[in-house]
C-alpha cells in the first residue's frame, strides 16, 4: 500500500510565544511536529504494518523542518520528502500549500493519504481536504477509527460529541482526530535508523510550479496574542448568598445577563 502523510512543523503552543511587529518571532521558539499530525503518522505506520507497503512523510517549509521529518522517520516512517519553499515564496496560504502537495502527489498513485485534523498554529483544517479535492479522491475528516479491507474502508468520525460511521473506498484522504491512536515515542534504535533513511529535498522548480501558481488568496491583516485573563474569584458564604452574588456579578461586571 502506498501511504503518504502530510506533516506540518509548528511552534509549540506550550512554550511562550513572542510577537513583534505583527509577526511571531521564531528565534528562541520551540518547534515540533503538529500534534494532530502525530496521530496521522502513527496511523500510517499501523496501516503499513497490517497491510504492507511504504509510508512517506511530506512537509513544506524550510530546511529547519528536516528535524521534524527525522523524528517521523524515527517513529517508523520509511521515507521523507521536504519541499523547500523558503527561497521561492514569502507567504503561503492553504490554497497554495494544497496546490504544491497535490502537484507532488498527482503521479505518485497514493492509496491512502493522512493528515492532522487541524494545525495548532492556524486551526483551519483546510489543507487536507483541498489536496483531496485537487487529486479528485474521497476524503473524510476528524476520524477516530480506520479499518481497511482490500479497497473498502470503514471509518468512525468525530462529529461534535458524537460519532458517525462512514463506508468508502481507496484511494482516500483522511484527517486524524485525537483518540485515533496513541502516537509512539521514537526509540533509540529508531533514531539511529532514521539517520540512514531517505530524505529527499525538492524545490518548486522540481515540480514545475511557478510563484504565481501559489500566490496567496488571503491576506493576514494582523497577528496578536489573546488578552490576558483576569484572575478568578471564589465566592464565600452559603449557597443562597453565593448564587445571589454570582447573579449580581454576571449582571454588573460580566454584563452577560
Amino acid at each position: 500500500m502506498n501511504i503518504f502523510v502530510l506533516m506540518k512543523r509548528t511552534f509549540d503552543t506550550e512554550e511562550k510565544i513572542v510577537i513583534e511587529n505583527g509577526q511571531i518571532q521564531e528565534e528562541g521558539a520551540e518547534f515540533i511536529i503538529n500534534p494532530y499530525d502525530e496521530y496521522a503518522i502513527e496511523e500510517a505506520i499501523q496501516v503499513r504494518d497490517q497491510h504492507g507497503g511504504k509510508v512517506t512523510v511530506i512537509s513544506l517549509g524550510s530546511e529547519e523542518a528536516e528535524k521534524q521529518l527525522r523524528t517521523a522517520l524515527a517513529m517508523g516512517a520509511d521515507e521523507a520528502v521536504l519541499i523547500n519553499v523558503e527561497d521561492d515564496v514569502e507567504e503561503l496560504d492553504h490554497a497554495g500549500a494544497a496546490y504544491i502537495l497535490a502537484e507532488y502527489l498527482k503521479d505518485k498513485n497514493p492509496d491512502l493519504i493522512l493528515a492532522g485534523n487541524v494545525a495548532i498554529d492556524g486551526g483551519s483544517g483546510q489543507t487536507g481536504p483541498r489536496v483531496a479535492d485537487l487529486l479528485g479522491i474521497n476524503y473524510v475528516t476528524t476520524i477516530t477509527k480506520l479499518e481497511i479491507d482490500g479497497t473498502n474502508v470503514k471509518i468512525v468520525r468525530d462529529v461534535e460529541g458524537d460519532s458517525e460511521i462512514i463506508e468508502t473506498s481507496l484511494p482516500l484522504l483522511v484527517t486524524a482526530q485525537q483518540g485515533l491512536n496513541e502516537p509512539r515515542y521514537p526509540s533509540l534504535p529508531g533514531i539511529m535508523k532514521a539517520k540512514k533513511k531517505p530524505l529527499e529535498e525538492l524545490e518548486l522548480d522540481d515540480l514545475d510550479i511557478d510563484e504565481d501558481d501559489v500566490e496567496p488568496k488571503i491576506e493576514t491583516v494582523e497577528v496578536f496574542l489573546p488578552p490576558a485573563k483576569s484572575a478568578g474569584r471564589i465566592l464565600q458564604g452559603d449557597l443562597k448568598v453565593q448564587v445571589k452574588e454570582l447573579v449580581n456579578l454576571l449582571h454588573t461586571e460580566a454584563k452577560v445577563i
